[in-house]
């Protein structure tokens, strides 16, 4: 089954690859030469997940999912949330100087700065377009923010989290590893889970 992932980011697209396996052919915006931004203005995850589902399809009439994940910590009310990737850009920017992922750290680190309360979780939504219905899948893991960034690997926040169990952050992880447990992972076995059924 041939599908397209609505994002442009290639990180995103090696770890659903690599869940999805040889039965489906996923193509990613940069396979269908859109670099086009595309619209995410809603104030929940669901809400953002579908609009883009939505655009892509009604643009390429392709079958097509996409997602929307959040950073929910629980000594910042939930923040950054849906405004995860963007979160140091949010109101006067905090660190407009400094590469995007990087400042959306620094700026987490210092709202926790003391803090004791460090319990998180990612939460990924994933909304399906298939034959002109919506289907959405949902996957979490809770974990912990550490007080400094550790690893190398992965991309966003996964240098300052630890999931439940571990002792190592998501960055400290190889692939395979991260792939069994994380929320993006979770909701993608929901979505397999799904189209093989049909």
């Amino acid at each position: 089954m041939q599908l397209v992932f609505a994002t442009n980011n290639q990180h995103k697209l090696e770890e659903i690859n690599a869940l999805l396996g040889e039965n489906f052919q996923l193509l990613g915006l940069r396979d269908l030469s859109i670099s086009e931004e595309i619209p995410e203005d809603h104030d929940t995850l669901e809400a953002n997940a579908s609009q883009k589902a939505w655009f892509i399809n009604k643009k390429t009439g392709q079958n097509c999912f996409a997602d929307d994940t959040g950073l929910e910590v629980k000594a910042l009310d939930g923040a950054p949330g849906v405004y995860s990737a963007r979160y140091s850009r949010i109101g006067n920017p905090t660190f407009p100087d400094m590469d995007p992922v990087a400042g959306n750290i620094r700026k987490l680190l210092l709202l926790m700065e003391g803090s004791k309360e460090r319990s998180a979780r990612f939460r990924t939504v994933i909304s399906l377009v298939l034959n002109g219905k919506e289907y959405q899948f949902e996957g979490v893991v809770e974990g912990m923010i550490t007080e400094k960034p550790s690893g190398s690997a992965g991309f966003g926040y996964d240098p300052v989290f630890i999931p439940r169990g571990y002792d190592i952050t998501f960055a400290e992880m190889d692939l395979a590893l991260k792939n069994q447990i994380s929320h993006r992972a979770n909701a993608v076995i929901q979505l397999v889970d799904f189209l093989k059924g049909m």
